[in-house]
């Protein structure tokens, strides 16, 4: 790690300690929509029978009266949020991503975007390291889906702290926004001072002489993270990047990455048809430069633990460091 430095950017003192306290992205909703909630009382938080397990419970212990629960009914519960919208109200809609924005595309199309509506849509769980709840609520679509719709910022946060930041800059933005979140307890590795702005990438480090770049988004930029360091240790430098904004893409970071690395690898816990990789590449076919997709390829998740499932799919630290290697020879 000698040879790798810190850009200053407020991390934790030692990311890679394993006494990191861990929690999920879905804990930096709950916490970052009450502070909202209490910046704003025109926000309100809609579940669709699943506030305990998306945090919407938090903000309905907070302000009782701002919370809205619709029952089993996404389709009814988009609708009735971009209602909402049209007469001030800034709402948040949660459910697992399987859900929403899987079962109600078509209202959250409709009704919020095409209106250019604040609705927040919140989908939880997403990912295959929900783990053992299998491929029915494993949601590997979902960014694809919604960054084609128009208008529509697309949030993918690293870690609960970057999760509590990003709840609450969405709930400022005046347009639609898709916030993702995960389950699984993550290592915290930013801070109350790390830079958080809406489409801007964050370097979480860079080599002396870096010879590629990973390009990561939600938790899996803490694996790029990991994966560095090894790859460091064969020898290999590496820039990493987090985009905890996948919709609008910093694609000045992109360019610039291309240019001094000329190799990028994008990381992400979704389809790598249609996703960041995708979007990633839509750039660097502009710029020049080479990119490797790693995600899932063409298949549905499965259950298993989290790490099975990660490692299954190619997307461990080891797996990582085997494919770059083999990808800037």
């Amino acid at each position: 790690m000698e040879s790798m430095r810190n850009t200053d950017l407020h991390l934790v003192e030692n990311p890679f300690s394993e006494k990191l306290e861990k929690a999920s992205t879905r804990d930096g909703f709950g916490l970052g929509v009450v502070e909202a909630g209490k910046e704003n009382e025109q926000i309100v938080v809609l579940s669709a029978d699943l506030k305990e397990s998306t945090r919407a419970e938090w903000f309905e212990k907070e302000f009782p009266e701002r919370f809205i629960e619709v029952g089993v009914a996404e389709q009814h519960m988009a609708t009735v949020a971009a209602g909402l919208a049209a007469v001030g109200k800034i709402p948040f809609i949660t459910s697992y991503a399987a859900f929403s924005p899987g079962r109600n595309y078509e209202q959250i199309r409709t009704t919020a975007a095409l209106n250019e509506l604040p609705v927040k849509v919140c989908g939880m769980h997403a990912g295959v390291s929900v783990g053992p709840d299998g491929a029915t609520h494993q949601m590997l679509e979902d960014m694809g889906m919604m960054r084609m719709l128009p208008g529509m910022t697309v949030l993918n946060p690293l870690d609960r702290e970057e999760g509590r930041k990003l709840t609450k800059l969405a709930a400022k933005l005046k347009g639609p926004v898709y916030l993702r979140f995960g389950r699984s307890d993550v290592p915290i590795v930013t801070t109350e001072h790390t830079p958080c702005e809406i489409g801007k990438a964050l370097t979480l480090w860079e080599g002396e002489k870096p010879q590629v770049t990973l390009c990561g988004t939600g938790a899996l930029s803490y694996t790029a993270l990991l994966a560095a360091r090894a790859l460091e240790a064969e020898k290999i430098s590496s820039t990493v990047l987090h985009f905890g904004t996948v919709k609008p893409l910093d694609r000045k970071a992109i360019e610039e990455a291309l240019k001094k690395t000329g190799h990028l690898i994008t990381i992400e816990e979704h389809q790598i048809a249609g996703g960041f990789g995708s979007a990633v590449a839509e750039v660097a076919a502009e710029s020049g430069g080479k990119v490797l997709r790693l995600g899932i390829e063409d298949q549905f998740g499965q259950s298993g633990t989290p790490e099975e499932l990660l490692a299954h799919y190619g997307l461990d630290v080891r797996s990582i460091v085997d494919k770059t290697k083999a990808f800037i020879r």
